[in-house]
């Protein structure tokens, strides 16, 4: 039993990562002018909360999807 739920535990985990790349991913495609890796070199404080924010939507939404 407590190894099923460790196990469930690291796929929601692994699915978890993969979505929030993801998505990542798409806002990175859908804003072409914008080089978030360059950015966040540079300090850009303004794109680092916006790369949180959107990890962070991430999570909120698959917190209430498996709840």
């Amino acid at each position: 039993m407590q190894l099923t739920i460790i196990a469930l535990n690291f796929i929601y985990a692994v699915l978890g990562v993969a979505l929030m790349f993801f998505a990542y991913r798409v806002i990175d495609r859908l804003t072409p002018e914008v080089n978030f890796p360059e950015e966040l070199r540079k300090g850009n404080v303004a794109v680092a909360i916006f790369v949180a924010a959107i990890f962070l939507s991430v999570a909120l939404v698959i917190a209430g999807a498996l709840n």
